[in-house]
């Protein structure tokens, strides 16, 4: 069995050789933000979310933490704050899960199935339940606003997150095929 360290490289370098553009936090494997596409067929198709992720000292064992930072229009993601409420997450992970997992499976069922029953933004749960056109018509909304391509995770086009700007300046950029300059990084 690895370590926890090591295994925190091997999931940060699987995330690094994937399509998810990767930045990480002052040069840590343990901190970083990843751009997020929502899934097509749904009205969150076209935006770009950046998503904050931390990796606690007990990962894989302690689930990450993981938080939007541009506005989301979801019953299950706090508008302000981009907190999740996610039970794989939350509750029920396991170190047989890994980041990929979280980008390539969690989020994106987590936006295609919203569940009305348990919400972080009462309004948009709200409105799943009385009128889903207007919910998605909400969504969009959103998207235009805070996810498209001007509202991305290189120009951070909403306010929700100027405490990062300058923060934003001392991370390192990285996407697929870079993953070497990481593979040896030490905390």
């Amino acid at each position: 069995m690895s370590s926890p360290k090591r295994r925190m490289e091997t999931d940060l370098t699987k995330l690094l050789m994937s399509d998810y553009e990767v930045t990480l936090v002052d040069n840590k494997m343990n901190e970083f933000f990843v751009s997020f596409k929502g899934p097509e067929e749904t009205p969150f198709a076209g935006g770009v979310w950046k998503i904050h992720v931390e990796l606690p000292e007990g990962y894989p064992y302690k689930s990450p933490s993981i938080g939007f930072q541009n506005k989301i229009f979801h019953p299950n993601i706090d508008e302000l704050s981009g907190s999740v409420c996610l039970d794989v997450i939350n509750q029920t992970w396991s170190p047989m899960f890994d980041m990929v997992n979280i980008f390539e499976t969690f989020l994106p069922q987590l936006l295609r199935y919203p569940n009305a029953a348990d919400p972080l933004n009462g309004e948009a749960a709200a409105l799943l339940l009385r009128d889903p056109k207007a919910y998605d018509a909400k969504v969009k909304e959103y998207v235009q606003k805070f996810a498209n391509s001007g509202a991305s995770a290189d120009s951070d086009g909403d306010d929700s997150d100027d405490d990062d700007s300058d923060e934003d300046d001392d991370n390192m950029n990285y996407s697929a095929g870079e993953e070497d300059e990481t593979a040896g990084m030490d905390d």
